[in-house]
């Protein structure tokens, strides 16, 4: 097989990924959109029971306290299960088809560095779909273990506009590597960076998850996201995320460093991407001293996290493109 027939077997496995990151995002959606009517039957069966205590203190009996009856007080019926039948199959269809994108991903990048007989992490294009693939499948495997199906939609969605983007923006064919990537720091350092980024990115989702609902707690507001686990829970999950994402962040900085000294004769060169990479580690190491300061706010600590995620998107997306240096390896 060709490595002209291999890459466009990885373009191929791209956009069949990008087709089923699509189906599984409308199934979250469709999930979440199931939790309104239960979240309702919900709140319709506590004023049920506020109605029932209301009567019997009125000195009538219990059973004489018709269901109906009280079910129209309420003003939301009392029959049906807590979540329809259509919400249970879009979650399930969104978690195997979640599944499949991310193995449709992986199959990508496989053939992808099949094709040009390297590592697949030349361009931002590999980068990209590199990071989408690790996201999806951390996300995946992490499902396995919790029930994070209220977070789907907050995955899918922006892994489906990376992968769009790296396609209409990013692409670029095939090639071998630029002579400065040519190294096995390469391998290291860009995967780690890859990885780290992925769980930055788990982390964000679900900070802003928390950020929204624990605003909507103090404002006293319904909302489907009543039906998500507390904001604390949510909170120490991001928390969770950032712990282990920020050494592997650290290494990505210290390996960058080595290589720079390899390559370039330096282990600092004040290079835009050096310098951009220590403003990330500066902002999520602020992060992690305001979250164990028992003076500062978890929603403060919240808004520094999503500040240094700011800066990882600047970092990959501006940077890369905008700022001439040593790293600029984008094919752009």
């Amino acid at each position: 097989m060709t490595n002209e027939t291999l890459a466009g077997y990885a373009n191929l496995s791209l956009y069949s990924a990008m087709a089923v990151f699509t189906i599984a995002m409308v199934c979250h959606a469709i999930y979440l959109a199931g939790l309104l009517p239960a979240r309702d039957r919900a709140v319709a069966k506590d004023a049920t029971s506020a109605r029932e205590r209301e009567l019997v203190g009125a000195g009538a009996p219990a059973e004489t306290v018709s269901a109906p009856a009280v079910a129209a007080a309420a003003g939301s019926p009392t029959d049906g299960p807590e979540l329809s039948k259509r919400a249970r199959s879009a979650a399930g269809i969104a978690s195997t088809t979640t599944w499949l994108g991310g193995l449709l991903l992986l199959a990508s990048v496989v053939l992808r560095g099949l094709s040009v007989d390297r590592w697949p992490l030349g361009n931002m294009f590999e980068f990209a779909v590199m990071g989408s693939m690790f996201t999806s499948l951390a996300y995946s495997i992490w499902s396995t273990r919790r029930d994070l199906r209220w977070l789907g939609l907050f995955i899918t969605g922006p892994v489906l506009l990376v992968l769009g983007m790296a396609v209409a923006v990013w692409y670029t064919e095939a090639a071998e590597l630029l002579p400065s990537l040519k190294s096995y720091w390469l391998v290291i350092h860009v995967t780690v960076a890859v990885i780290s980024t992925a769980l930055f990115t788990l982390a964000a989702a679900a900070t802003g998850i928390y950020l929204l609902k624990d605003a909507f707690q103090r404002s006293g507001r319904a909302s489907v996201l009543d039906r998500f686990p507390d904001a604390p829970s949510i909170e120490r999950t991001a928390y969770g995320l950032h712990i282990v994402a920020f050494p592997l962040w650290t290494f990505t900085l210290i390996a960058g460093a080595i290589w720079a000294r390899q390559a370039w004769a330096s282990y600092w060169n004040w290079d835009p991407k050096e310098v951009w990479t220590f403003v990330i580690w500066v902002v999520y190491a602020a992060y992690l001293h305001s979250r164990a300061t028992s003076g500062i706010s978890r929603q403060t600590a919240a808004w520094i996290s999503l500040a240094g995620y700011a800066c990882v998107i600047v970092n990959f997306a501006v940077v890369n493109v905008f700022f001439v240096g040593q790293h600029s390896y984008s094919g752009l």
